[in-house]
């Protein structure tokens, strides 16, 4: 155990959680205040950091980097690709998907965007094209930016240590061992915790909602305790196995199961409806791509980009670290290309299908006057129109009992590598293939279930929510230095050749160096011995 990561990310948590268990109103003001003045004036530095990191990743994809390995020449990837994609897409939807896949759309289609009308043909064209804007392309790509990096570290440049720090050695140097890398460790640690034990705090109505509507079981306190307390077991289970044993087999039970939902949906719902809907969403979003990556509307001053796409970038990118941390350790033998497809290319389609069944189903009920789910949405929130959606479906019932199942395993595969990535990074170093010790893991998967129960009974829940976001503010510089930490590092070993590109050879190779074998790092005291040496709403 990283003594100093460990104990300053336990001790920030505890800081920021109390007072708003405390005074939840009051925090909830402050950091609404924070976040305001963020996606107020600095609005524009999430869209444009958001566009140039999708644009990094297509220059990328398409040069000749493109097909340098994750390892040696030999190496073979660890897992299948459907394997190692369904691992992915869990790890960094989870149940956000299930939870706004049915939904979003009628928030869209309630304060449509451009100054369009509420509830015209026109909002809900736009209404079911915006889900898959914020879950596309650049959404996958803040994620695979950092996977990409922390890859080519831990496995070209064999770093035995797995945090964000490590993707900014080609700028911080030996400053990456330093205060400066603590401090981005701990940072990380803690917006992990608030994002994750978040999305378990507000997916847990979601569940006790659906339990009620199929069994006798009434919403309330107790059945919401027993939800969290059987979803901790889970994942404390799947995190104790490892990845090979626990999180690789639930992530691919994850994906079959949401294989057989959406076939189900796809024949016994409004098929035509469906692709219809969702070929022309595409055809939307081809057309109106740059537009909306760019849509500030400073005449109108609707807010709706500061509502939904600035808030969602923050999202991703407070996410995008855990997300890179897990891509990364995962993806031995894979190439950058490979990467890039898989993330951007196969999230985003995996994203797309979610919301072009369940979504347009849902729409398709609104616009039919079968079921006023956006009605229901505005008037009674988020379960009440997810539930009326589903419900209508034949064997509504069955429906709803394998949707509930699926957004507990979705979170739980989530959860599961939040906490596995957490060990990690809090750990002093890893053995190449070695899991964070078993304890450690399951300690984080505590910690995570600890923190979402306090919060939603002291209605804090939002307040670490916007916290989130607002970490995600300085994550956007971190995020700069990984993507020229990973620049400097493909020119020094796969190009160029000049005096630069040798001068950053030669110092990344002295980075290389174990901490215990470093002159700065001699003072440390040795890590133990044991067995192993230890990702929308």
């Amino acid at each position: 155990m990283d003594r100093r990561v460990f104990w300053w990310s336990l001790l920030l948590v505890g800081v920021i959680c109390v007072p708003v268990m405390i005074a939840p109103e009051r925090g909830q003001q402050a950091l609404d205040a924070v976040l305001g003045l963020l996606t107020g004036q600095f609005g524009w530095l999430y869209l444009w950091f958001a566009v140039a990191v999708f644009g990094f990743l297509v220059w990328l994809g398409c040069s000749r980097y493109g097909k340098v390995k994750f390892g040696t020449e030999q190496d073979k990837p660890e897992f299948s690709t459907l394997s190692w994609l369904a691992m992915i897409f869990t790890a960094s939807i989870g149940g956000g998907i299930m939870y706004w896949g049915v939904i979003e759309w009628a928030y869209y289609y309630n304060d449509p965007p451009m100054q369009m009308n509420s509830g015209s043909v026109e909002a809900a064209h736009w209404a079911a094209t915006y889900p898959m804007f914020h879950w596309g392309f650049t959404a996958w790509g803040l994620f695979c930016l950092p996977a990409l990096a922390l890859a080519y570290v831990y496995h070209v440049r064999k770093q035995r240590t797995l945090r964000l720090s490590d993707a900014c050695r080609g700028v911080l140097g030996r400053h990456a061992d330093g205060w400066i890398g603590r401090v981005i460790d701990v940072l990380f640690i803690f917006g992990l915790v608030g994002a994750a034990g978040t999305s378990l705090g507000l997916e847990v109505p979601m569940v006790s909602g659906g339990l009620a509507e199929i069994t006798p079981l009434r919403p309330g306190m107790v059945l919401d305790v027993a939800v969290i307390v059987v979803w901790t077991l889970l994942f404390g289970v799947s995190v104790f196995l490892g990845l090979q044993k626990g999180l690789r087999r639930l992530a691919d039970i994850n994906i079959w199961l949401a294989f057989g939902l959406g076939a189900f949906i796809l024949v016994m719902g409004p098929t035509v409806f469906m692709i219809d809907t969702f070929t022309n969403s595409v055809g939307i979003l081809l057309q109106n791509f740059v537009e909306m990556s760019f849509y500030t509307d400073p005449v109108g001053g609707s807010g709706f980009e500061e509502d939904w796409t600035v808030f969602y970038w923050g999202w991703w990118i407070s996410y995008a670290p855990f997300v890179g941390l897990f891509v990364a350790r995962i993806s031995k033998g894979r190439t950058i290309r490979g990467m890039i497809a898989g993330m951007c290319l196969a999230g985003s389609a995996g994203c797309w299908i979610a919301f072009a069944l369940l979504g347009n189903t849902a729409m398709f009920y609104q616009i039919a006057d079968i079921v006023p789910v956006a009605d229901i949405v505005r008037s009674q929130g988020n379960v009440a129109g997810t539930m009326a959606a589903l419900s209508q479906l034949p064997l509504g019932t069955t429906v709803l009992a394998v949707f509930v199942l699926l957004v507990v395993l979705f979170l739980a595969t989530t959860l599961d590598s939040s906490a596995y990535t957490m060990a990690a990074v809090s750990s002093r170093e890893l053995p190449r293939g070695a899991d964070p010790a078993r304890w450690h893991r399951v300690f984080w998967a505590v910690v995570l279930a600890a923190v979402s129960i306090a919060l939603m009974y002291a209605g804090g829940l939002e307040a670490l929510q916007t916290l989130s976001i607002i970490t995600a503010f300085p994550l956007i510089f971190v995020l700069a230095l990984v993507a020229e930490s990973l620049r400097r590092w493909l020119r020094a070993d796969h190009g160029g050749g000049g005096a630069a590109d040798v001068a950053v050879a030669s110092d990344s190779s002295s980075e290389a160096v174990p901490r215990s074998e470093s002159p700065a790092t001699t003072t440390e005291e040795p890590h133990e011995d044991r067995p192993v040496a230890a990702t929308s709403e």
